[in-house]
């Protein structure tokens, strides 16, 4: 049967975190926000709906891949000169609410019989329902939780004997860091791993011959607007966390292609001259047009995904694709 052996909990400093972001953003010359503060349980909320949005092409697309080749990637992932090859454990960084890592922990159950399985996010409730999921749905699941900000603190690696670590990166979530700050992220992960442990990491690809900008843009900005609440949420979890005093109606979303950084961009952008005070921060002035920088997102072209690989102390092993080249899954080994 499937177990839940250690129940989420969520960090004490979360508060102070949030301050830090805040301070360290807000009072830039020009004013950024962390994206992980996007995800508390509504923004979270926010956020699965966006991957449900026709514009959004990325979480199908993954899906897609997945369903295509779930049985294939997890059985290069164990593939070994050993006999018997070994078990393999998985971990997932930002796991969010797991619902296409469900279809990669059927296809190991069936390959080994069943797995444990290790998602590390900093939204609780988003945890919660991933469990919730797993355990129903997906029998011969151990599911070991750790609220975390993964960039930060150490992650729960439970090796077990005779087992290889599955290191799940999905849903280009790898776009969200400056190229440095990407290697540095999968860097950290390898020190934690043992060479011949993989990663699996999932990249959206620029545009090219099947995806144009305006695919990109509609992504990010979806007619419903649905993603510009949930770049809004993040004001509305200053004014609960910290007691500022934004006021939402006076900004907007915006989202906008960087061809030179080879990323998208979201911004919240003041639509009048106002005032903001945060506790413990003194008074932040808005110009109108002034924005807060709130996400990158950047579109990876093959060779700078082999190249953020092998920075990072891995090699590629394998990749798979659409069949419009829209994303692209990948895997590598640690060296």
């Amino acid at each position: 049967m499937s177990t839940l052996t250690t129940a989420p909990t969520l960090s004490p400093t979360v508060n102070s975190a949030v301050f830090y972001e805040a301070h360290t953003g807000l009072t830039a010359p020009r004013k950024t926000l962390s994206p992980w503060l996007f995800y508390d349980e509504a923004g979270s909320q926010l956020f699965e709906r966006i991957t449900q949005l026709p514009e959004y092409y990325l979480t199908r697309t993954e899906r897609a891949i997945f369903a295509a080749h779930a049985d294939e990637i997890i059985q290069r992932a164990a593939d070994s000169v050993t006999h018997p090859a070994p078990a393999l454990t998985l971990i997932e960084l930002g796991a969010g609410t797991a619902t296409k890592t469900g279809i990669l922990l059927t296809a190991t159950v069936r390959r080994q019989g069943g797995v444990v399985y290790q998602p590390v996010d900093v939204s609780e409730s988003a945890l919660a329902e991933a469990s919730e999921n797993i355990l129903s749905n997906i029998p011969g699941v151990t599911v070991r939780c750790q609220v975390a900000d993964y960039t930060r603190e150490p992650l729960p690696l439970d090796r077990l004997p005779n087992t290889r670590t599955l290191a799940l990166y999905i849903g280009s979530s790898i776009g969200n860091f400056a190229p440095a700050d990407a290697i540095e992220v999968l860097a950290n992960l390898r020190a934690q791993l043992q060479p011949g442990d993989r990663l699996l990491l999932g990249t959206d690809l620029a545009p090219g011959t099947h995806k144009t900008t305006e695919d990109l843009l509609s992504a990010y900005n979806d007619a419903a607007g649905t993603t510009a609440a949930f770049n809004l949420n993040v004001l509305t979890r200053l004014n609960r966390d910290l007691g500022a005093n934004f006021k939402i109606a006076n900004f907007r979303h915006q989202a906008c292609w960087n061809p030179h950084e080879s990323r998208i961009e979201m911004h919240l952008e003041a639509t009048q001259s106002h005032t903001v005070t945060i506790p413990g921060i003194s008074s932040l002035h808005f110009s109108q047009g002034e924005t807060i920088h709130t996400e990158n997102s950047y579109k990876f072209t093959p060779q700078a995904i082999a190249a953020l690989l092998d920075s990072s102390g891995f090699t590629s092993t394998q990749t798979w694709n659409d069949p419009q080249a829209l994303f692209a899954v990948t895997l590598a080994t640690a060296v």
